[in-house]
């Protein structure tokens, strides 16, 4: 795997490598990487002939410095384990490898970026949407792959990509999960044991919803019941849980074409998103 630091030092590989005919799957994670990420690197050895991941703990889409500043970054561990799932190009760079000190940035997606995630975390997606363009200006991948457990950041992008009309396809990825339920991620390393097991009734109240659904609950009394479940597990705060059309995230209605469930909770001290896709 060649490793790069720079820009200027990725962009020439991968521009050698697209006049010679590949093309460029690429996977932007923030590091901490777990069998999700590593998912989104074999669905893109099967599209592309490059696949290309960054690693890069991205300030602008923190809210609280706090949460920056204890974010997991083992990189030797990370670089090994894309060593051995066979990503060809990882691409590590700085802060001020990414940013100059004075930079603006602010693209118009309406009301999906204020919604859900947004609401609970304002101007974490215009962060998002800044350095994900930034990378795709790099790297000029033809796809992009993203994990389902951020469901409203594939959205964003999506959008993004929509409004400045880049070249790019988005990949989203199903959620990988622990044999126990739990959606992996990064954040998963502050659990503690007893949080590990509260956290399983995220995953518990959304496999319910789906179920409840097939049988023709109503939607109002699905998301309830799955309030009510979340709020009496110990140590858990629930901050929403939503059943929402899949396109817009807007309340769902019965003829909502896709409808997805997703759930954000505080478990111990550590904030958890995950969904399900119920249709």
């Amino acid at each position: 795997m060649k490793i790069f630091n720079t820009r200027h030092g990725v962009q020439q590989y991968l521009q050698q490598q697209q006049a010679v005919g590949h093309n460029i799957g690429f996977v932007p994670t923030m590091g901490a990487l777990h069998q999700g990420h590593l998912s989104l690197i074999k669905q893109a050895q099967q599209l592309a002939s490059v696949v290309v991941c960054s690693i890069f703990v991205n300030p602008t889409q923190f809210n609280d410095p706090k949460d920056l500043e204890k974010y997991p970054r083992p990189i030797d561990a990370d670089i090994e384990k894309l060593e051995h799932a066979g990503c060809d190009v990882l691409f590590n760079p700085a802060v001020n490898e990414m940013y100059a000190g004075n930079e603006s940035w602010h693209l118009d997606i309406g009301r999906l970026e204020h919604l859900l995630e947004g609401e609970f975390r304002p101007g974490h997606y215009q962060g998002v949407m800044q350095v994900v363009n930034k990378l795709f200006t790099i790297v000029k991948p033809d796809w992009a792959f993203f994990g389902q457990k951020d469901y409203q950041q594939v959205m964003v992008i999506n959008q993004m990509i929509s409004r400045l009309n880049l070249p790019v396809k988005l990949v989203m990825c199903p959620i990988e999960r622990e044999p126990n339920g739990l959606a992996m991620s990064s954040r998963n390393i502050h659990l503690t044991p007893d949080d590990r097991v509260h956290a399983l009734v995220l995953s518990r109240a959304l496999t319910q919803a789906k179920a409840a659904f097939k049988k023709g609950d109503d939607l109002l009394a699905i998301q309830q019941q799955a309030t009510a479940l979340i709020s009496s597990e110990p140590g858990t705060l629930l901050e929403y849980f939503e059943i929402v059309n899949g396109e817009t995230l807007l309340p769902a209605t019965p003829d909502s074409r896709g409808i997805v469930a997703l759930v954000a909770a505080r478990v111990g001290n550590t904030r958890l998103i995950d969904n399900v896709i119920i249709r």
